[in-house]
């Protein structure tokens, strides 16, 4: 369904989005009918020089006021369900949706797949298949917006945001950043190349060879000595990182918390923020010492560590 004056719609939740915001506007215009439209026309009967009854209502007002209260009731709530239920789904991603990282900074859009592949300012995807990305910035607010897809969300310092799409459409489409973040802001315009299967997998082999994002994180695992600390052998008494993300972690404070990507993302930059239940404070900081790309790349590889590895309840929070 398209509707003049929209872009195109490339994805299943523009639709849905669309058919909202029209609702949206044609409730409004019903709206202004009915508050509007009796206005003008006693405006016209009632003016100072027409000769008309002005006695005061002979009948009571109570069905046509509650009449009044009820049915907007009813329908401001039912667009809030409505956009409750959309604005969940954009929250929630399907589980076999393909990972995209993005990096907003002053002035560009530095894009990573898991098989490696990086890209600027531009991004590849498969029509059809579901695409999360998992946004962070390197220096200020910017907000990553795709018309098509009707989706925009901001790509915030020290944290990780997402959003998904589905893309139903072959073609190429613009990307902004929607979020005023310098003097060159409007440099910060891509495209989004949505391509057939077949040539999506064409398109991540060309090219010079690229190393799997969980490959280059198990490598910076290594060298940045992390393997040391977080194994079986190790003489320190740090947790294990086996099968840990997207489970509850107790904190020494009392407090729970979800090991999601910005758990790990702040244990790595800001080990004492928080400190897991029964480790000792020991975890040094290497904030400043990696960039955006490289924590994402010790994000996917801990992501990757397979829950079967854990062997004892020392890793376990």
């Amino acid at each position: 369904m398209s509707f003049p004056f929209f872009p195109a719609s490339g994805s299943a939740m523009a639709t849905q989005v669309d058919r909202l915001f029209l609702f949206l506007v044609a409730l409004t215009i019903v709206v202004h009918l009915i508050v509007f439209g009796p206005m003008i026309f006693f405006l016209f009967k009632y003016r100072e020089s027409k000769k008309v009854d002005r006695s005061p209502l002979k009948f009571s007002t109570l069905k046509v006021e509650l009449v009044w209260i009820i049915i907007p009731l009813i329908l401001v709530m039912a667009v809030f369900a409505w956009g409750s239920h959309l604005y969940v789904n954009l929250q929630e991603p399907p589980k076999e949706a393909i990972e995209v990282n993005v990096v907003g900074k002053q002035w560009m859009w530095k894009i990573q797949h898991p098989e490696g592949n990086r890209e600027i300012n531009e991004l590849h995807v498969p029509v059809g298949s579901v695409v999360k990305l998992v946004m962070t910035s390197q220096d200020v607010i910017h907000s990553f917006f795709l018309p098509v897809f009707r989706i925009k969300q901001d790509v915030l310092p020290g944290r990780y945001t997402t959003e998904w799409f589905q893309a139903t459409k072959v073609g190429s489409y613009h990307l902004f950043c929607a979020e005023y973040c310098g003097t060159m802001h409007s440099h910060m315009i891509g495209r989004v190349h949505v391509m057939e299967p077949k040539d999506y997998e064409d398109w991540l082999r060309e090219g010079e060879p690229t190393e799997p994002l969980v490959q280059s994180g198990q490598k910076l695992f290594q060298e940045l000595g992390c393997s040391g600390c977080h194994s079986m052998q190790s003489q320190f008494h740090a947790p294990l990182l086996e099968g840990i993300f997207g489970r509850p972690v107790p904190l020494e404070e009392g407090r729970m918390v979800m090991a999601d990507e910005k758990y790990i993302r702040d244990s790595i930059l800001l080990p004492q923020l928080q400190i897991a239940a029964g480790y000792p404070n020991i975890m040094p900081s290497f904030e400043g010492r990696l960039s955006e790309e490289e924590i994402f790349q010790l994000v996917a590889y801990i992501k990757n560590l397979s829950p079967k590895k854990a062997k004892s309840g020392k890793g376990k929070p």
